[in-house]
């Protein structure tokens, strides 16, 4: 009965260092539209924008019984067992995932096994993640799955900017 514990939602960080990158991608799109007023182009980019910022936002990951769901908003965006993660590690990689931040965390899966991921059916070897709450979203793994390896350091260093993270 120990593993019909009650969800847990946690909510993903949002990093500044990107929100600062989407600004700077937009913003000089937007300038060539404002001197020759094509409106409908400003519409377009503002929209895209606002979808892009609303996607962050929502961002989650739920623990649910034995699993791990990823979601954005309402939308899930897949699910895995909890009993199939062999590691949780620190990992700055910058590439596509559901996460706000370019902090996140790398959760390690068994070979071989099968996750649903988005609309699709899919070997995936890891998530990147990027809760809030990193130690206590470790710990609620590791209390459905004791053997996992985790490996996370809280030190600041040149990652952390005015305690703010990247």
């Amino acid at each position: 009965m120990e593993n019909q514990k009650a969800k847990k939602v946690f909510r993903s960080r949002i990093s500044v260092l990107l929100l600062g990158f989407l600004l700077a991608v937009f913003i000089p799109c937007t300038i060539p539209m404002i001197r020759y007023m094509i409106i409908q182009g400003l519409y377009i980019m503002g929209g895209t924008l606002m979808f892009i910022i609303f996607s962050l936002t929502g961002f989650r990951y739920v623990i649910s019984g034995n699993k791990l769901y990823l979601k954005v908003w309402f939308i899930p965006m897949g699910s895995a067992d909890i009993s199939h993660i062999i590691s949780v590690e620190r990992s700055y990689n910058p590439i596509s995932s559901p996460a706000a931040s370019l902090k996140r965390l790398c959760i390690r899966f068994k070979k071989g096994v099968i996750y649903s991921n988005w609309l699709t059916w899919q070997c995936v070897p890891n998530w990147l993640v990027s809760p809030v709450r990193e130690q206590e979203f470790a710990e609620e793994l590791k209390s459905f799955n004791p053997e996992i390896y985790i490996k996370i350091s809280d030190k600041k260093g040149k990652w952390r900017l005015q305690d703010w993270d990247i």
